[in-house]
């Protein structure tokens, strides 16, 4: 498995930065956001170093959808599925992203806008 020491995801994948995890396995992770935008914030993570979306083949279809799954459980349990939520990856600095580890947001429990902010 690949890994960035530098990467505050890696270190929160591997327990060495204080993080409240929610979910982990063999291929991801999940804890609370720090700098939550929403009454539920949470980020899904590869176990694996992927900078982002960009760096995506085809092999990781897989590894995708178990991101999505585990996001989707995470907001049963959390109660924001009757109302909705929204599920986001940003690709790059103008798109938001400011950790260069693959993430997928799980924003809920308020309404979202659009655009947001």
């Amino acid at each position: 498995m690949s890994r960035d020491p530098s990467c505050l995801f890696c270190r929160i994948v591997h327990k060495e930065h204080p993080a409240q995890i929610l979910h982990q396995d063999d291929q991801v992770t999940a804890f609370r956001d720090s700098n939550p935008q929403a009454p539920t914030h949470l980020l899904v993570v590869p176990n694996q170093h992927i900078r982002g979306v960009a760096e995506l083949g085809e092999e990781q279809g897989p590894l995708l959808g178990r991101m999505i799954q585990v996001a989707n459980e995470l907001a049963r349990r959390e109660g924001i599925t009757t109302h909705g939520y929204r599920l986001v990856f940003n690709v790059g600095r103008e798109a938001g992203q400011s950790i260069y580890h693959l993430h997928l947001h799980l924003l809920g429990g308020r309404p979202m806008r659009w655009p947001p902010g």
